[in-house]
């Protein structure tokens, strides 16, 4: 099956690559991957002057799915890059039991064993928000599945300490009374416009209108795909319970840290730390930006993984 990515612009910005869609089982639930070829086109356009560089395979944040990426998707031609939905969220079947951070790498494992075809240990990893978390553990716990890790916006201080503590556990109050009341209540709560909105508008720090006007857009259209209210709040408690200093002494192979200067999910001394943490990383701040790297900032973070993956990849 082969399906538009999200055809539309951006702020002048198209969005034309297009993907195949894979479907495979884990632990019998239906799962799929948007799987987009690398584009090997010329300077001209013509085919074939470009080579084909390592596969990346991406791992999307808290409340999304696979739409959130594809600004990077598009900005990264020379691969082949792969984005599933989680578990749960966007077109994807829950699993079985608890969805915590382990049943969340068993996951992106089983698709990196064989799950997608044509992966091998070339393949880059790519966590974003609580796909860092995710990632990192898959990779400290199989560093022969992958060369490199790639962590954009990575979660980096624990969210139930500090000055997040009490946003953190009002947030997981707001989530547990959603999974408490009456279906109908509960996920009138989850989905409601205005809460999304406001999470959008605390999240985004662009001053750009229009680009503004479309993140809110995109967090409307996709923040509230999810299965149940369960799948919702079990991954937020594994959000804000783990974070990538948890795997970081583990992270064998060259990590690429993509931070931002306004994350109000990691500061930079939090970032510096992890930086510390791994035995081979690299860290880089874009600055003026806030948690939303893959819609406000795509092509600075893309130029930054060229750059990373070139220098090992030639």
């Amino acid at each position: 099956m082969r399906t538009a990515a999200r055809n539309g612009s951006v702020t002048g910005i198209s969005m034309l690559r297009r993907a195949e869609v894979r479907t495979f089982t884990v632990d019998g639930s239906i799962q799929r991957c948007w799987d987009f070829p690398a584009l090997e086109t010329g300077s001209d356009g013509g085919a074939g002057g470009i080579s084909a560089k390592p596969p990346v395979f991406m791992v999307h944040g808290f409340r999304g799915d696979h739409h959130g990426l594809l600004r990077i998707v598009e900005a990264l031609p020379r691969h082949r890059v792969l984005v599933p939905d989680l578990p749960g969220f966007g077109s994807a079947e829950p699993l079985p039991g608890t969805h915590d951070v382990d049943a969340y790498a068993g996951f992106v494992r089983a698709a990196l064993e064989g799950g997608v075809p044509g992966l091998g240990p070339d393949t880059v990893l790519l966590g974003h928000s609580f796909g860092s978390i995710i990632a990192s553990r898959v990779a400290a716990e199989n560093p022969g599945l992958i060369s490199e890790l790639i962590l954009v916006n990575p979660i980096c201080e624990p969210a139930l300490e500090g000055p997040k503590a009490i946003a953190s556990k009002a947030a997981e109050l707001y989530y547990l009374a959603a999974a408490r009341l009456p279906e109908r209540l509960g996920m009138a709560l989850l989905q409601h416009p205005a809460i999304v909105r406001g999470m959008s508008i605390f999240m985004a720090k662009t001053r750009d209108p229009g680009l503004r006007r479309w993140i809110h857009g995109q967090h409307r259209s996709y923040f509230s795909a999810f299965a149940n209210r369960n799948v919702v709040l079990d991954a937020f408690r594994a959000s804000i319970s783990s974070t990538v200093r948890d795997s970081a002494a583990g992270l064998s192979m060259p990590v690429l840290l993509i931070a931002a200067e306004r994350d109000d999910l990691g500061s930079l001394a939090g970032q510096q730390k992890l930086a510390e943490l791994i035995p081979d990383a690299e860290l880089h701040v874009l600055p003026e930006v806030g948690h939303l790297v893959h819609y406000e900032a795509p092509d600075e973070a893309a130029a930054l993984m060229t750059d990373f993956l070139e220098r090992r990849h030639p």
